[in-house]
């Protein structure tokens, strides 16, 4: 290494005694005769520098983000080795349908229908896996694992189920198993989580990682739409599928829940583990009703340690947030995780969290760094697993929204108010509307023990004067001494 000694005597004098790191170019006599236009042309490329070295990819599938990423891969291949060092060939595509129109970009002397081939072609060198579902993607990323090739996925339902399986394959072939794409599409979430915080004692992750239906929820709070005209519009803009349930119902987030928890907490949690609830029961009453209170209704997927640890609670539901977090701003399709360490305080991830381009961009990202570990001969640290406990969803504390309907006549809110107390669930707030013959209770909880607020349900649903519950949602937000929502 040259000293700055060195330096000031062969290229460079300092430009004064306190002028630190400041340098100025000396220029010789000869150079000074030089036409100007020689002497400002652009350093050139040495003829001796070393080309960059080839990483030959297979992709499986050429979807919406598959697509995307093909056209990355063939038209910038270039620019991506300028960038990053390292230059990355699309040999092979294996698709269902090798005779379906692609775009003009994609060589389609590159797809096939064989995507068993493809995975153990000597000439590939990683895999792409963009099939999605648990069969025959599970078997494909397997063998290409065992075969000493680096994976990259965004297949969140099969890292949910068969994660920790993969990753001991993985380990044991000393080649990457990756996955940014997996939860938030271009956010980079997962990377943070495993390599920038591995030190930290990660508290508790909470995010929105479903566009879906936190575009269906802000509509409904925006325009005051029922939830099915909504989901109707979701599916008209394409932002829902034809068969919205994996999205709606919450199966989508609790995958995505899964991969977090093991990420934040180093447990094994599969997607069996995670409680889920879906969207379909909120009314358009209710996010109105949490509007008016202060605040906005979303699907949130939540994994945090439970008192401290050693119990986790890995689950899905819609909540209340409130108008001061920065949660409720995420609006539209847009996806966010809040991640709160015991050091580094609270930290949030934002942008889009689905669409061809923006996941294919994390994609990329993945591809480069299996690449370049591949090179080095060194793969990404794995994240740990232990066994987990999961705290019963019923022994979680949280605030409470509820809402009921009831006949509207003398003694009715005292006898809905001695249940609540029967059952040690203390109200913070109450409001009446008038309904005709009837009126809507609209009761916001302090932190209580779910078991009780459900035991309190039931026999609210038993007391003559109640018509129905009408609402029930989680409030986060408030202080409790273990496991709010």
């Amino acid at each position: 290494m040259l000293s700055r000694d060195d330096t000031d005597r062969g290229r460079a004098r300092s430009s004064g005694a306190d002028a630190g790191s400041l340098y100025r170019l000396e220029v010789t006599a000869a150079q000074a005769k030089l036409p100007m236009d020689v002497q400002t042309q652009p350093m050139q490329p040495s003829a001796h520098a070393h080309p960059a070295p080839i990483v030959r990819v297979g992709l499986l599938g050429c979807g919406n983000v598959g697509s995307a990423l093909a056209e990355i891969l063939l038209t910038r291949a270039e620019d991506v080795a300028q960038r990053t060092g390292i230059r990355l060939e699309l040999v092979g595509i294996a698709v269902a349908d090798p005779t379906k129109p692609r775009a003009a970009a994609i060589d389609t002397a590159l797809i096939n229908a064989d995507a068993a081939a493809l995975v153990t072609r000597d000439d590939v060198d990683v895999v792409v896996e963009l099939i999605g579902g648990l069969h025959p993607a599970h078997e494909l990323v397997e063998t290409a694992l065992r075969n000493g090739k680096p994976v990259v996925t965004g297949n969140k339902a099969l890292l949910a189920v068969a994660g920790a399986e993969l990753s001991e394959v993985a380990a044991d072939a000393g080649v990457d198993l990756l996955y940014e794409a997996a939860v938030a599409g271009a956010i980079p979430v997962i990377r943070p989580l495993r390599e920038s915080l591995a030190g930290e004692q990660i508290l508790r992750v909470m995010g929105i990682v479903n566009g879906t239906t936190n575009f269906i929820l802000t509509r409904m709070e925006e325009k005051g739409d029922d939830y099915d005209d909504v989901l109707r519009e979701a599916q008209e803009l394409g932002l829902a599928e034809r068969d919205p349930t994996a999205d709606v119902d919450g199966h989508d987030a609790a995958a995505k829940a899964a991969i977090l928890a093991v990420l934040a907490f180093g447990l094994d949690v599969v997607d069996a583990d995670v409680y889920r609830e879906g969207i379909g029961a909120v009314s358009a009453a209710d996010v109105a009703y949490a509007k008016q209170l202060g605040y906005s209704v979303k699907l949130l997927a939540i994994a945090e340690l439970v008192d401290g640890g050693p119990e986790i609670s890995v689950r899905v539901h819609p909540a209340m947030v409130p108008h001061t977090h920065p949660l409720a701003s995420v609006r539209g399709a847009f996806n966010a995780v809040f991640v709160e360490g015991a050091v580094s305080g609270e930290l949030m991830f934002y942008g889009r969290g689905a669409g061809g381009g923006p996941t294919a961009t994390a994609m990329l990202g993945d591809l480069v760094d299996a690449s370049r570990n591949l090179l080095a001969g060194a793969p990404a640290p794995a994240p740990k697993r232990a066994s987990s406990t999961m705290r019963a969803q019923q022994d979680l504390r949280s605030a409470f929204y509820l809402s009921l309907d009831v006949a509207d006549r003398p003694g009715v809110l005292a006898a809905v108010a001695k249940i609540f107390g029967d059952h040690n669930v203390s109200i913070r707030a109450m409001e009446q509307v008038g309904l005709a013959e009837e009126a809507r209770l609209i009761f916001l909880t302090h932190v209580a023990r779910e078991g009780d607020l459900l035991a309190t349900i039931d026999e609210l649903r038993q007391l003559q004067a109640v018509d129905r519950v009408s609402g029930v949602l989680r409030v986060i937000g408030e202080t409790d001494d273990g496991g709010a929502s």
